[in-house]
């Protein structure tokens, strides 16, 4: 009898080890895409574009919560090349982030193997080519993480979902683009805006049956608001965090940001415009398309929907109402709302002060007086291979000082584990937004003017949102909180791209001392090596 409970004891811990051998590793993804240039007309005129596997935009990334991406990248173009991959943490892996400070870019013909994991992610999210004035012809595409099925979600699942990349778009050909930065002129007034690559698209559903419409703004330069004729938006998820579903009658989506909603088709069976107009600009760009409903042979009609006038304030007050769903589980099962953010005090402040001067005759974009320039070798192979004179730290202050913009690869030093407050500071009279890669933040705080410490008594330290990329008001602040708990080198920018070019961005270094596999990754056995690394090995 003894001996049977032994047995029966050992079998089970043996099943035991078998399930969690099983389960060990998380589900791997393989994928391979070409990079060609091809022509389209979404203009109505033809024009050069770049497109993956033959797709403008790019193919749709749809994967689930801590999937292993094997993304096998070909490089058919005549330049070197890099996507980014917008708002994935890349966990302890700053080598597959995809930009110049941290990947050799692929050259033609050749190919370079992406590997990472969307680890404890969920949510909408996309991609873009990181190189040169490539986003200006393409290569971008949507990226969406869905929630594994035990974990909950805190709405019914909708009966379609729908992913919309908006942004603005030239006819003028990305290299010409580039050219014209090269020589110090701004971009010009974008030509009009596009859904999905087109100026008609359309999106059908069942009356009564309800939607996800996941967008994001994969534009160059300008924000825009979202609206659909005749229905309520329910807002459910920001960049991977859910939210109060609150309802609206339209959204501002700023540079690099990416919201999701559910739409209920719950009006008379007809078709109705979707709008997206542009925010904050000089002049107002409107596309439209079309919402569906099955069976209607009732085509569009009537005005488009109106949109907000320019009104900073409307806008902040709009973004204040985006708020973390306190009670939803994230990609874990723990609450969103299970780290206190607001009861930790910060290391320190840092604030970035963005500007637009010249510098040698040409129009530069700086923080907090110096304007970024890639070095011949990324930072990160520099760093991991010890090599000099490729960067300093502490080569950009944090916090601003009077004198003269000049030209740096600004790096600024960061310790990890730190939690940090960073304030942006916009002065100029034009919109901004920021991006950080390898986190999320919690936006705490937006504010009219010089921020000041006393700013701190208006903070949200309760229920903001942690999301990737951050938008300031033209003369403004906006005010986030970051744990830096992701070793890496890792770029601090504007996602407006000229900006960016241009010299709007430096890199976080987040370090310890103590080298762990824990707290970061080896470099990969299949890491492009270039500049003053070639020659090494990994």
């Amino acid at each position: 009898m003894v001996h049977r409970v032994l047995l029966h004891l050992i079998c089970g811990v043996l099943a035991c080890l078998s399930v969690s051998l099983v389960k060990a590793e998380d589900p791997y993804r393989y994928y391979t895409w070409t990079v060609t240039y091809g022509t389209i007309t979404p203009l109505g005129v033809p024009q050069q574009v770049i497109l993956i596997n033959g797709q403008f935009p790019g193919p749709r990334l749809d994967v689930v919560t801590n999937d292993n991406i094997i993304l096998n990248l070909i490089n058919k173009l005549d330049q070197p090349f890099l996507l980014t991959w917008n708002g994935i943490k890349q966990r302890k892996n700053s080598w597959q982030d995809g930009v110049l400070g941290t990947n050799c870019p692929i050259p033609p013909n050749s190919n370079y193997t992406y590997k990472f994991q969307t680890k404890d992610q969920i949510g909408t999210f996309m991609y873009f080519p990181s190189t040169l004035m490539h986003r200006a012809a393409g290569g971008f595409g949507g990226l969406n993480i869905y929630a594994r099925p035990r974990i909950p979600v805190p709405y019914p699942d909708p009966a379609g979902d729908f992913t919309l990349l908006i942004g603005d778009w030239y006819k003028i050909n990305h290299k010409t683009l580039h050219q014209s930065l090269d020589l110090g002129s701004h971009l010009p007034f974008p030509d009009a805006v596009l859904i999905n690559g087109q100026i008609h698209s359309s999106f059908s559903g069942d009356q009564g049956k309800t939607y996800m419409f996941r967008i994001s703004n994969v534009g160059l330069l300008i924000s825009f608001n979202f609206r659909i004729q005749g229905h309520k938006m329910k807002l459910v998820e920001v960049e991977g965090s859910h939210t109060v579903q609150n309802f609206y009658d339209s959204l501002d989506v700023h540079v690099g940001q990416s919201v999701a909603v559910l739409v209920t088709l719950d009006q008379p069976p007809k078709d109705y415009y979707i709008v997206a107009s542009t925010r904050f600009s000089r002049r107002v760009l409107t596309t439209t398309a079309v919402l569906h409903y099955d069976k209607s042979h009732n085509p569009v009609s009537g005005p488009l929907p109106a949109g907000p006038t320019y009104q900073i304030h409307w806008s902040m007050k709009q973004a204040r109402t985006f708020r973390w769903n306190l009670t939803a589980n994230a990609a874990r099962p723990n609450p969103q709302g299970s780290f206190h953010y607001g009861k930790i005090t910060p290391s320190r402040t840092i604030v970035l002060a963005n500007s637009a001067p010249l510098i040698n005759g040409k129009q530069r974009y700086a923080v907090n007086r110096v304007s970024y320039i890639n070095a011949d070798t990324p930072l990160k192979l520099a760093d991991y291979f010890n090599i000099p004179g490729i960067f300093s730290l502490n080569s950009i202050e944090s916090l601003p000082t009077d004198g003269p913009a000049f030209l740096a690869t600004s790096v600024m030093a960061a310790s990890l584990h730190e939690f940090i407050e960073i304030v942006f500071q916009n002065n100029e009279k034009t919109m901004q937004s920021w991006h950080v890669d390898g986190y999320d933040f919690w936006v705490i705080g937006y504010g009219r003017g010089e921020w000041a410490p006393a700013n701190r008594k208006s903070y949200n330290l309760v229920d903001a949102l942690t999301r990737h990329t951050a938008q300031v008001y033209p003369n403004s602040w906006t005010t986030i909180l970051v744990s830096l708990d992701n070793q890496g080198m890792w770029n601090l920018r504007s996602a407006m791209w000229e900006r960016q070019y241009l010299g709007q961005q430096f890199y976080l270094r987040v370090w310890t001392p103590d080298h762990s596999l824990y707290n970061e990754y080896d470099i990969p056995s299949n890491a492009l090596i270039c500049g003053k690394a070639k020659g090494r090995h990994t």
